[in-house]
C-alpha cells in the first residue's frame, strides 16, 4: 500500500497532534518503522540486547549471594550446624570469602555488561537519529515551494529536532528496557515465588500499583509535554521573528512590546512546566509510599517466619535486597510506556512528512533537457496556487521567446508577473496548458537539467553566512576565480569587493546583513550570471539598485544576451524599455503585448504608465 500523499494535502496543524489523536494503527506503524531504522545496525543491536540479558541475569544473582553470605556469617557467629555438617570453622570462613569474592565478581561483570548495554544502545540510537535526520532533511529539500508557503519554518525545525530526538532514544529507553524489565521482573518474580509463595506475593505487591501509577503519570506527562512542545515552538517563532526583524524593532522603538510578547509566551510555557513538576512529584511520592508499605509487610511476615525457623535470615535479606533492586526497574515501567507513547507521536509526525509526495517531481520517464535553438514557449497556461480555488493567478498565458530575445513583463502588484517567473524553472506546475523549451514540455524533463538551463534572480536576495566568493559560486562551487570575478563585474560589484580588506574572502553577516539592499541584489545577480543559463529570468531583481548602476548592469547583461532567452520582470519601465517584446499583465491575463514603440502607439495601459514614470507632466497647483 502506498502511504505517500501530495504535499498540498499536508496540514501544518497536524504537527501538534497528541497521542490520543493519532490512533492505534498509526502509532504501532510508527513504532515498527522506528524499529526498522534501529535494526539497520544489526550487530550493534545484537550486542546491546545480549549485554542487557547478561547484565540483568547477573543482577538477579546478587540477592541470592547476599542471602547466602548472611547465612554463612550467622553460622560463623553462632557456630551452629558446623560440626553437624562436617565443616570446620576454617572451611566455613573460606566459604564466606568465596561468596564475597563471587559477589564482587558479579558486581564487576554486571558493571561491564551494563556499560556495554548503555554504550551500544546509545550507538544504535545515535545511528538511528542520524538516518532519520538525514531522511527528514532530504525530504524538506525535495518538497516544493507550495509546501513551504504554508508551513512555518519554526515548526519544521522543532519537528526535525525534538521529534527526531524522541525517535532516536526509543531503542535505549523502549526496546532495551523491555528486555531488561522482562528479565528482572519475570525471572526475579519466579525466583521469589518459588522460594515462598506468600512472601513472594508480598514482595511483589507493590509492582502492579507502582506500574499503574508510573504509567498513568507518564502518560499525563506525555500529553503535557506535547502541549509544552507547542508552546516552546511558539516561543521559538516569537524569537525567530524578533531576531529577523531586529532592525525594525529598534527603528520603531518596539522593544517593550516585543519583551512583553515574549514574556507572555514564556509565562505560558512556565505554567505548564510547573504543572508537570507537580505531576512528577506527586507520582513519585505515592510510588515510594507503596514500596515502603510492601517492604514493611515483608519485614513483619518474613521476620515471623525467621523466628519460627521456617526461613533463614539470609532468605529474608534476599527478598528485601531483591525488592530494593526491583524498585527502580518497576518505576521505569512508566518510562517504558512514556517511551512508546513519545516514539509513536513523534514518529507519526515525522513519518507523515517523510511520506509526503512532492507535487513537483521528476516524471517516471523524465529525460535530461536537450537544448538546441533555445525557444521558450507558453501555450495557454492557467495556474492557481494550491489551496486557493476562488481565483486563478494566471489565465490563458501564451507567448514565445527565442534565443537572443529579451521579454519584458510588467503590470500592477499581484497581477501574476512573479508567478510566470516561478513557473519557468518549475517551482510550481501549471494547472493547465504547457510550458516548453525547444519543444520539450518542462514536466517531461528532469528537474536538475531544467534548473541548470533556467536561472531565476529572485525578488528577495538571500545570502549565506560565508565568504562573498562562496556566495557567488554557490551554484558552481568549483568555478574558477576568473569566472567569479567576471560575474561580479557584470553585476557591478567587483570594485566594491576589491576595496574590502579581505576582498572576495570577506564573510557576510547573517542573511547578508552587512550589505545594503542593492548590494545584496547585485550578489544574487552575480550568483546567477555565473551559471550562464539558457534562460535567464530577472524577477524585479534590481528594485533596490540605483538607476545608474542598473543601466550599467543591463548593458553588461546585454553583451551575452545573444546566447540565451532573457526574461525581465519589473515595475520600472526603464528596466525593460529595451526589451524585444513587453507583456503587460493584469489579473493574470496579458492585456497588452508588443515592443516599447508599439505599446506607446496603442495609447493604452502601458502608455499611461510611461507618462506617469518617464514623462510626467509638470505639477500644477489648483486653487
Amino acid at each position: 500500500m502506498n502511504t505517500e500523499r501530495s504535499a498540498s494535502q499536508f496540514n501544518p496543524d497536524e504537527l501538534a497532534r497528541t497521542y490520543g489523536q493519532i490512533g492505534l494503527n498509526r502509532g504501532l506503524g510508527a513504532i515498527a518503522r522506528i524499529t526498522s531504522y534501529a535494526f539497520r545496525t544489526p550487530w550493534l543491536v545484537a550486542i546491546a540486547i545480549v549485554s542487557t540479558i547478561i547484565a540483568a541475569s547477573l543482577q538477579l544473582l546478587i540477592p541470592v549471594l547476599l542471602g547466602q553470605a548472611i547465612d554463612q556469617s550467622q553460622q560463623l557467629l553462632t557456630g551452629a550446624n558446623l560440626s553437624a555438617g562436617g565443616n570446620t570453622l576454617d572451611e566455613a570462613r573460606a566459604g564466606l570469602w568465596t561468596t564475597a569474592w563471587m559477589v564482587l565478581g558479579v558486581w564487576i561483570l554486571r558493571g561491564i555488561f551494563t556499560t556495554a548495554q548503555n554504550y551500544f544502545a546509545e550507538s544504535v540510537g545515535h545511528h538511528t537519529g542520524y538516518l532519520l535526520r538525514l531522511a527528514y532533511y532530504q525530504k524538506i529539500q525535495s518538497l516544493n515551494f507550495g509546501f513551504h508557503d504554508r508551513v512555518h519554518s519554526g515548526d519544521l525545525i522543532t519537528t526535525g529536532m525534538l521529534d527526531v530526538e524522541g525517535m532516536r532514544v526509543f531503542f535505549s529507553t523502549g526496546l532495551v528496557r523491555v528486555v531488561l524489565l522482562s528479565v528482572l521482573i519475570g525471572a526475579g518474580g519466579y525466583l521469589l515465588l518459588s522460594t515462598d509463595v506468600v512472601l513472594g506475593m508480598m514482595a511483589l505487591s507493590f509492582v502492579p500499583f507502582v506500574a499503574w501509577q508510573s504509567s498513568t503519570a507518564r502518560l499525563k506527562l506525555r500529553v503535557t509535554w506535547l502541549q509544552l512542545q507547542e508552546r516552546l515552538s511558539d516561543l521559538g517563532k516569537v524569537m525567530e521573528e524578533n531576531l529577523g526583524g531586529i532592525r525594525v524593532v529598534r527603528a520603531f522603538a518596539g522593544q517593550n512590546h516585543e519583551i512583553a510578547k515574549f514574556a507572555r509566551t514564556s509565562a505560558s510555557a512556565l505554567s505548564l512546566a510547573q504543572s508537570r513538576v507537580q505531576i512528577r512529584v506527586k507520582s513519585s511520592s505515592v510510588m515510594t509510599l507503596s514500596f515502603f508499605i510492601a517492604m514493611g509487610l515483608v519485614l513483619w511476615f518474613g521476620g515471623s517466619k525467621v523466628i519460627a525457623g521456617e526461613i533463614s535470615v539470609g532468605t529474608l535479606a534476599s527478598f528485601l535486597t531483591f525488592m530494593t533492586i526491583l524498585q527502580m526497574p518497576v518505576r521505569q515501567l512508566g518510562l517504558l510506556v512514556n517511551s512508546f507513547a513519545r516514539a509513536s507521536t513523534c514518529g507519526a509526525r515525522v513519518f507523515k512528512l517523510l511520506d509526503l509526495k512532492p507535487e513537483v517531481a521528476n516524471a517516471a520517464d523524465a529525460l535530461p533537457l536537450k537544448l538546441s535553438s533555445g525557444q521558450l514557449r507558453f501555450d495557454g497556461v492557467d495556474f492557481s496556487y494550491p489551496g486557493i480555488t476562488n481565483r486563478s493567478a494566471l489565465s490563458g498565458i501564451s507567448f514565445e521567446a527565442h534565443k537572443g530575445e529579451t521579454i519584458g513583463i510588467m503590470g500592477p502588484p499581484g497581477s501574476g508577473k512573479t508567478t510566470i517567473a516561478q513557473l519557468i524553472p518549475r517551482f510550481y506546475d501549471v494547472s493547465s496548458g504547457s510550458i516548453s523549451i525547444d519543444g520539450q514540455d518542462i514536466r517531461s524533463v528532469t528537474l536538475q537539467s531544467l534548473r541548470q538551463a533556467v536561472a531565476v534572480v529572485q525578488q528577495e536576495s538571500f545570502l549565506f553566512t560565508t565568504s562573498l566568493e562562496n556566495n557567488i559560486a554557490y551554484g558552481d562551487p568549483w568555478a574558477r576565480d576568473m569566472r567569479i570575478e567576471r560575474a561580479s563585474e557584470s553585476a557591478q560589484l567587483h570594485r566594491y569587493i576589491m576595496d574590502l580588506p579581505d576582498g572576495y574572502r570577506t564573510v557576510v553577516g547573517e542573511r547578508g546583513a552587512s550589505l545594503s539592499g542593492g548590494q545584496q541584489q547585485r550578489m544574487s545577480i552575480a550568483r546567477t550570471l555565473l551559471l550562464q543559463p539558457a534562460v535567464l529570468v530577472f524577477d524585479d531583481s534590481t528594485a533596490a539598485v540605483d538607476a545608474t548602476t542598473e543601466r550599467r548592469i543591463r548593458e553588461e547583461i546585454q553583451t551575452g544576451a545573444a546566447e540565451r532567452v532573457t526574461i525581465i520582470v519589473a515595475h520600472r519601465l526603464s528596466s525593460l524599455m529595451h526589451a524585444d517584446k513587453i507583456l503587460f499583465i493584469d489579473k493574470g491575463v496579458i492585456v497588452e503585448s508588443g515592443s516599447h514603440e508599439q505599446l506607446l502607439a496603442l495609447q493604452g495601459r502601458y502608455h499611461a504608465l510611461y507618462e506617469l514614470q518617464i514623462n510626467p507632466s509638470p505639477f500644477t497647483e489648483q486653487n
